[in-house]
């Protein structure tokens, strides 16, 4: 009975988001059935009362073999969690990965990325939180791709997620060292650099003032003819095949959300630079 009331719940969820994708990052574990191994024995969340930012949370969960782990989130970056280990007795522990689960229109992206990085932890009824080294991504190690009726995974879909990261790191290092203003939303994000990624794909009032000299080349790419000429006035070289080709567009179409958290990447840092206390949730 089990077995067949959990079925119909995951076909359930499985057509559910044919309709809304931004379910996806609710529910991907559950699809995949890895929620099913694991139970939350706590929650914590940042008291706003201590200056902490307040949209922090830490889970402790259990494996179905009684490990314990810690998964670190926030509500600001729902695509993203810090897992690490679950801390010794002297409250020590290690990140272990971050995990990204997004949707797009088309499907969604999953990838764990391995981390390094210590801090402490102390857990009771209240927790607190220092991350004592710096936390430094390293390689994709797993991932899934679902695109339309397409599911990649294995060596197929690492090769994508790795040679796409590569290409976001390079894009968002450029749009950092154009601009660092606070854009608080994906939304924002969005609105803010289209126009200028994608002058070919917005209204003509929403495009740079520049944008076309008389000069300029366009190429196809995408089914889209791109001005080449913008792109080597505007872009770094190692970004123009990408933008020419679509393949840039077809990036920010499927992981806008993972451009905008690696874009934020140093502010997500900044929530970890101070002693963050929490208070028991549930």
């Amino acid at each position: 009975m089990f077995i067949v009331k959990k079925a119909v719940i995951i076909v359930g969820i499985t057509i559910f988001l044919t309709n809304c994708i931004s379910l996806v990052e609710k529910t991907g574990r559950l699809l995949d059935g890895s929620a099913f191994n694991e139970k939350i024995i706590s929650v914590y969340r940042a008291s706003e009362k201590d200056g902490a930012p307040s949209d922090m949370n830490i889970s402790i969960i259990e494996d179905k073999n009684g490990d314990k782990s810690i998964i670190i989130g926030l509500d600001r970056y729902p695509m993203i969690n810090l897992h690490g280990t679950f801390p010794n007795e002297d409250g020590q522990f290690y990140f272990t990965s971050l995990e990204y689960l997004a949707g797009n229109t088309h499907g969604w992206n999953e990838f764990s990325l391995q981390l390094l990085g210590s801090g402490s932890l102390l857990i009771g009824e209240r927790a607190v939180l220092e991350v004592t080294d710096e936390i430094i991504p390293i390689q994709i190690s797993s991932g899934r791709i679902h695109r339309y009726d397409t599911r990649l995974t294995g060596d197929n879909a690492l090769t994508l997620l790795r040679n796409r990261r590569e290409r976001i790191i390079a894009l968002t290092e450029w749009m950092v060292s154009l601009n660092t203003q606070e854009l608080h939303s994906i939304d924002l994000f969005n609105d803010y650099w289209k126009p200028i990624l994608f002058p070919e794909m917005v209204p003509r009032r929403k495009r740079p003032l520049d944008w076309k000299l008389n000069n300029d080349i366009f190429e196809k790419g995408e089914d889209i003819k791109w001005n080449t000429g913008y792109t080597e006035r505007i872009f770094t070289q190692e970004l123009w095949a990408v933008r020419n080709s679509g393949t840039l567009l077809r990036d920010w179409e499927e992981a806008l959300s993972w451009i905008y958290y690696e874009y934020e990447w140093k502010k997500i840092l900044g929530f970890f630079s101070n002693q963050v206390n929490l208070i028991i949730f549930k």
